[in-house]
């Protein structure tokens, strides 16, 4: 009798398993089903909602899109969402820019405008005696049909357009043609100039190798697939350039605040160019953000990863000026890449300059003289190395 039995609990017993088992899958299947529909129609409203410019519903937020302006090859950049906004001087947090694309409101003369693009630059930039002219290169810019007249939507498009530090940025450095030509813009969504080669160096490595290699092999590995030296040299001179232009420019002076290779590449002509000019801040803007910062030791006073200056700890207050100029800052960045492959009668000498550049402290303003023997120095001798070649 009780093996007669067993059989038939077994079997409702393997039943009653299956049939959890079949409850369970069908629980977590509703559970993922409901989480997809609340999660799409999450992203529905919050899409459906934009009443900004130009939103394509595929622009996703810090994606860069490659794609063609003619026959010149370009990247597209766009900010969708909740972009994080580090205001100077401020703690950083994010901060939704929902109002910007409804400025200038309908009525506002062009006049009225052109006010507001000039405060804007002058809370940017500081006090310069060019910004008129610097306004009315902009107007031209917001003509995007070049009538010779600023609608508004072009007003509302170009507004939201100043609302990206880099983009101002990258239009102050453009003229001299150290970063991308703006090709178009719609809105905050807008295209640069493809730039060929990037990073200036460096080889990426799988993150689980990083920890692994020390950092002096790394920065010998980075120097392996570089350009050959008379076009690294070149590519160097765009640096110095920059640096030169930045220098007490027609816009203020501003400081480069992170040099990391990663921020700049260079054309199939070795042109050097600026890729992301969030590198870079004002001198003006630099100065604010310090009067603001607390600190303990030097370390606190900290911008991006190479603007310092020193802590007055008496007063437990950041001080303005920074510690190194940009031009050493630079030399520094370049060290390794120029040493690197350089002719045998040209190395002594050269390593020679560069330390020396490296060893500037202070502000260039504090230096003038001493910042402009180093700086013209070393462009000559890489010119006199490369002057003759097809590289030039």
């Amino acid at each position: 009798m009780a093996r007669g039995l067993f059989p038939r609990a077994w079997i409702k017993k393997s039943f009653f398993f299956q049939a959890r088992i079949s409850f369970v899958r069908v629980k977590y299947l509703f559970l993922t089903w409901l989480t997809v529909f609340v999660g799409g129609w999450v992203i529905y409203v919050q899409y459906s909602n934009y009443t900004e410019l130009c939103r394509g519903h595929e622009c996703k937020n810090a994606i860069v899109y490659t794609g063609g302006w003619g026959d010149v090859d370009g990247v597209i950049r766009c900010q969708v969402g909740e972009v994080l906004h580090y205001e100077l001087g401020e703690e950083p947090e994010p901060r939704r820019e929902a109002a910007v694309f409804d400025k200038p409101t309908r009525g506002t003369s062009v006049e009225k405008f052109r006010e507001m693009v000039f405060n804007h630059l002058k809370s940017k930039l500081g006090e310069q005696a060019n910004l008129a002219s610097l306004v009315t290169q902009i107007l031209s810019v917001a003509d995007g049909n070049k009538d010779g007249h600023v609608s508004l939507p072009e007003a509302r498009s170009a507004w939201a357009l100043l609302q990206l530090d880099e983009v101002l940025l990258g239009l102050l450095l453009q003229e001299r043609g150290h970063t991308p030509r703006l090709m178009g813009f719609c809105g905050d969504l807008y295209m640069t100039e493809r730039v060929p080669y990037g990073p200036l160096y460096g080889v990426s490595l799988p993150w689980p190798l990083e920890a692994w290699v020390p950092s002096g092999a790394q920065r010998s590995m980075d120097q392996w697939f570089t350009p050959s030296w008379p076009r690294k040299a070149k590519i160097s001179m765009g640096l110095l350039e920059l640096v030169e232009d930045i220098f007490h420019g027609n816009y203020g002076s501003f400081l480069m605040c992170d040099l990391s290779a990663g921020h700049f590449g260079y054309t199939d002509r070795h042109d050097l160019r600026l890729t992301d000019p969030r590198a870079i801040v004002s001198e003006d803007a630099f100065r604010r953000t310090m009067r603001t910062l607390h600190c303990e030791k030097d370390d606190d006073c900290l911008l991006g990863a190479d603007c310092r200056t020193s802590c007055d700890v008496a007063q437990k207050r950041c001080r303005e000026e920074v510690t190194q100029p940009n031009l050493a800052k630079a030399c520094r960045a370049l060290r390794d890449y120029l040493l690197r492959g350089a002719p045998s009668e040209l190395r002594e000498e050269l390593e020679r300059q560069l330390y020396a550049c490296m060893a500037l402290r202070g502000s260039a303003g504090q230096m003038d003289m001493e910042h402009s023997l180093i700086l013209n120095n070393l462009k000559a001798l890489l010119w006199r190395q490369i002057s003759h070649t097809k590289d030039s």
